[in-house]
């Protein structure tokens, strides 16, 4: 039981009320017990604490206190002080509303969620993981850099140089909440007005974070190779910013091929244009290895690509801890933004991920993920990639699949929905209407393994069901990521 002086009661005099102050106080009190504010069996504070808190004298608490013993919303105990009656919902019941709002809520049939954007979770936390934090609590609290820890810039630089063949210094490493974060530091780093190219589809979280900071969306067209670079704006018409997802287009899972990345990368140095490289699930390949990041095709001085990077997909979305790469002319701009925003990342979860680096606990984990993931994209090709009137578009990698269906989009997702299972529509990751584009998005990483084969069975019966009576074409390649 908590002491009388753990209680802090947000009580008011007013001595210009016409009411007594011991019925002022009493009445406050009572409203205080009835919302809950202290609960059944919890002391008020102590008759002179109180007094001297509110500027009255210990008789007007006593009074007010006497009174609320009389109702029964207090009770006196010898060497435990004044309480609220432990049976005060016998004294004094809750109302009819009152009550209908205590009650819980009718149970709802069970959903499976299958909306991308979520990776599986549940095996994350194991010995080294628990060590990492553990040892990461036991560093003094200090400030720390605006750009971050330095062991865990370095720890980024040595994972970029392994995992995706990126090598640059420590010193290029901006550690952030995620690719939002890293995003908008960008974006004012280089000031407002700006014209920002982005996917079309793309990634919808990205895109709308431009016009929250004063500048406004380009959309760009795709294919199932990715961005379309053979007729990318010029001159005046030209973005400032690109935001391109290289090694895998979200929804539609292209690669962007050697030859369009290096058009890609000539294109922005003559026009002068940042391309923002939204690394967010490069890690995650299944059938066969990844091509180079584009920063690794660029100058480390006086380059144009700065990558956004992110642990969500591999370590879950809750660690609120990525990190942006940027070439040695932008570096000291960015810096000092951040420094004027402040770090959004707390110093004990940097020292943690520092740690968690460097033992190489992320590289297995990741290693296990993609073992644990070929599985699971293996359960979605067998479900659906054999159906009449459907189409599974490529799964390279990453934890997401579109299926096109010549069912019409919205009717195809109350089908999937009256069967318990949520999706993502494919329209809604169009910047511009999907030109009769449509299907749905689902996200295969997140549940457990029986409750994927359920909502995969779910999917199959909706696509099934009429799929020959509708009049439509069969839907367009064009699709968007989720996340």
């Amino acid at each position: 039981m908590r002491t009388a002086g753990d209680v802090t009661l947000a009580l008011a005099i007013d001595r210009t009320d016409p009411r007594p102050l011991p019925r002022q106080l009493a009445d406050e009190l009572r409203t205080a017990i009835g919302n809950g504010l202290v609960a059944a069996g919890e002391p008020v504070p102590a008759t002179r604490a109180l007094a001297q808190r509110l500027g009255v004298s210990r008789g007007t608490v006593v009074a007010a206190y006497d009174q609320l013993l009389a109702e029964g919303y207090l009770l006196g105990r010898v060497g435990h002080g004044t309480v609220v009656n432990p049976a005060l919902r016998d004294v004094h019941p809750p109302s009819t509303a009152r009550r209908h709002a205590e009650q819980p809520a009718p149970t709802r049939a069970r959903v499976i969620d299958l909306r991308p954007g979520q990776p599986w979770t549940a095996d994350v936390v194991n010995a080294g993981w628990r060590a990492a934090w553990r040892r990461a609590a036991e560093h003094p609290l200090a400030p720390i850099p605006a750009a971050g820890l330095p062991g865990l810039r370095s720890e980024i630089a040595d994972h970029l140089r392994r995992m995706r063949g990126v090598r640059r210094a420590a010193d290029h490493v901006l550690v952030t909440a995620g690719a939002r974060d890293g995003l908008g530091l960008l974006l004012a780093m280089l000031g407002t007005g700006l014209i920002v190219g982005v996917e079309d589809p793309g990634y919808p979280s990205l895109r709308r974070v431009p016009p929250r900071l004063g500048s406004s969306v380009m959309p760009l067209p795709t294919d199932d190779s990715g961005l379309v670079c053979d007729d990318l704006p010029t001159g005046t018409n030209a973005p400032e910013v690109v935001v391109v997802t290289p090694s895998h287009q979200y929804p539609l899972g292209g690669s962007l091929p050697i030859a369009r990345r290096q058009a890609l990368l000539d294109w922005a140095r003559r026009e002068h244009v940042v391309i923002v490289e939204d690394d967010y699930d490069s890690e995650l390949r299944y059938t066969s290895a990844p091509l180079p990041a584009l920063a690794a095709l660029d100058d480390p001085e006086d380059g144009c690509v700065v990558t956004l990077g992110t642990f969500a997909k591999t370590l879950g979305p809750g660690l609120g801890v990525g990190f942006l790469v940027a070439p040695e002319r932008l570096v000291e701009d960015l810096r000092r933004t951040r420094t004027d925003l402040g770090q959004p990342v707390s110093q004990v979860a940097q020292w943690a991920m520092a740690d968690y680096l460097a033992s190489g606990e992320l590289r297995r984990h990741t290693q296990r993920m993609r073992r644990e993931y070929r599985r699971r994209r293996g359960l979605v090709l067998d479900a659906l990639g054999g159906l009449d009137h459907v189409r599974v578009k490529a799964m390279d990698g990453g934890l997401h699949a579109v299926v096109e269906s010549e069912i019409p989009e919205s009717e195809l997702i109350t089908r999937i929905r009256d069967r318990g299972v949520v999706v993502a529509g494919l329209a809604d990751y169009w910047s511009r209407p999907a030109k009769g584009a449509g299907g749905i998005v689902l996200g295969y990483g997140g549940v457990p393994i029986d409750d994927l084969r359920a909502g995969l069975e779910a999917i199959a019966e909706a696509t099934h069901q009429g799929s020959g009576a509708s009049s439509e074409t069969p839907h367009g390649t064009h699709g968007e990521r989720s996340g």
